[in-house]
């Protein structure tokens, strides 16, 4: 709501539009109301000693502009020039390359992207009897280190991690991808923030027609803001109403490059650390860079432990709690005798039982998360195993439902992808209330409505379950097994 009354305000102000004036001193006033005399503009004034007058202005906005680069490169040269010549200089085109020593220079005459180039952290210089702009590249805005992945680690792999700055990523792309097929294609979105997107692929290798539908849909987006790259995924993927993730999001320069040698394309952001993949399909999310840095048999294990506790996350309670309700007769007696004993002195139904024991550890894996780092993990630990024996030593829930909900929940967390976490979290709720009113025939049911709604999804075009619906052989080389990597790095347009 921050956000949208501040943009709504800005939506109002008219947008300035025209060429620029022949005066610096006027177009320096006119900047500087436009900005509302903001303190961070810094305007360096060059007079002439000859003619005791201001020839030119250096206009930069501090903290997103190197200043090393600009007293060495521009302002330096600059006075020089002036001090050497009596002249006033007015054709930029042909001086300004001369006399300035960046790496690159644009001359604009719209005011518009004179705003837009102090605004991303480019030096204008002004100059005299020109209605233009030179506009050197001059860029240096902070950033943080590369790290570690945080979400998606592993023990055998690259350590590195992308970062904010759009340029850092697509620098750890190229650094692995030394190709000249690589594309990459910039966008400007939000009508406020400005922010750039980054859209890269490998021409000959991505579906062009997916390409295409790429770059009309993240044009057509019309939005104030963006600070994450969920803003770009909400407003792009194919069904807005599904709770399945539609993109991959990955932290992890090498998971990138990997899918764009599959032919996916890769969407960068700037502000974020998280970069999209498209299409992506159901069976991505169980894998990890991990898999292809290991024997293919271990990689197969695995992924196959990730489908089993994807399942076993979402319908160990359910299933718990159909059996205790309404199928008590396919327990074994020995088991149903022990289990009825253990809730003997429990004054809740199961399902009430369930559910609170599901919400508590809902809230501990939150505060977990939200709390300091150096005392989160512990606290969520020591919490959950003293919550749990103290539920049970005083007769509030029983030991089977610790045991249960403590799977259900460990399960989750062998996920290499976070969006699919978040699935089976509201899965498992949604399971919980139908198997305590209809039992294993509601968990049924819920479950093949659950299929029908993934089989009917689509990612830009791409069947969401690929590629087992529709069943592609050739697809089963890198699905719920791992085959050697000779017979998958090839390459495969538009997969």
């Amino acid at each position: 709501m921050r956000i949208g009354r501040s943009l709504k305000k800005a939506k109002q102000k008219p947008t300035t539009n025209g060429t620029l004036s022949c005066e610096v001193n006027e177009n320096v006033m006119r900047l500087k109301n436009e900005l509302g005399h903001s303190s961070d503009l810094s305007i360096r004034m060059i007079e002439s000693p000859h003619q005791k007058s201001v020839q030119a202005a250096v206009i930069h906005l501090d903290g997103l502009a190197d200043a090393n680069i600009i007293n060495e490169n521009i302002v330096n040269p600059l006075i020089e020039w002036f001090k050497e010549n009596n002249q006033i200089f007015t054709e930029l085109e042909e001086r300004a390359s001369h006399i300035l020593t960046v790496s690159q220079l644009t001359v604009k005459e719209n005011w518009q992207e004179f705003i837009s180039a102090v605004l991303t952290g480019d030096t204008v210089v002004l100059v005299n009897g020109s209605a233009k702009a030179v506009i050197a590249s001059t860029k240096s805005q902070p950033s943080r280190a590369i790290t570690e992945p945080t979400s998606q680690t592993v023990i055998r792999g690259p350590k590195d991690s992308f970062t904010e700055n759009l340029r850092t990523n697509t620098s750890l792309i190229r650094a692995r991808i030394q190709n000249p097929d690589v594309r990459l294609e910039s966008l400007k979105v939000g009508s406020v923030t400005q922010t750039e997107i980054g859209i890269m692929y490998i021409q000959g290798i991505a579906d062009e027609s997916i390409v295409k539908e790429v770059k009309e849909r993240v044009k057509e987006i019309d939005i104030d803001g963006v600070l994450e790259s969920n803003y770009i995924e909400e407003l792009i993927r194919d069904d807005s109403t599904t709770i399945f993730p539609l993109l991959l999001n990955t932290e992890r320069p090498d998971a990138v490059v990997g899918n764009l040698l599959e032919g996916r394309i890769a969407i960068i952001i700037h502000g974020t650390p998280f970069v999209l993949i498209v299409p992506a399909v159901f069976s991505q999310f169980f894998q990890s860079p991990e898999d292809y840095y290991q024997n293919q048999y271990i990689s197969s294990f695995l992924r196959m432990l990730r489908f089993g506790a994807f399942f076993l996350s979402m319908y160990a309670s359910s299933i718990y709690l159909a059996l205790i309700t309404h199928h008590q007769g396919l327990i074994p007696t020995t088991l149903i005798v022990s289990l009825m004993a253990q809730r003997e002195n429990v004054p809740f139904p199961a399902m009430v039982e369930i559910l609170v024991m599901e919400i508590a550890f809902e809230i501990l894996r939150e505060a977990g998360i939200r709390m300091p780092r150096a005392i989160g993990p512990a606290v969520s630990i020591v919490g959950a195993l003293i919550l749990g024996q103290a539920a049970v030593e005083a007769g509030f829930v029983g030991a089977a439902v610790v045991i249960i909900v403590a799977i259900s929940a460990i399960s989750s967390f062998t996920l290499p992808n976070t969006s699919l976490v978040n699935v089976t979290r509201g899965v498992r709720f949604m399971m919980l209330f139908i198997s305590a009113f209809i039992g294993l025939y509601g968990i049924l049911l819920f479950t093949l409505c659950i299929w029908l709604h993934m089989s009917s999804l689509r990612s830009f075009g791409v069947p969401y379950f690929a590629p087992f619906a529709p069943f592609r052989l050739k697809g089963q080389k890198d699905g719920f097994f791992r085959f050697p990597l000779p017979s998958l790095l090839k390459k495969t347009s538009g997969k």
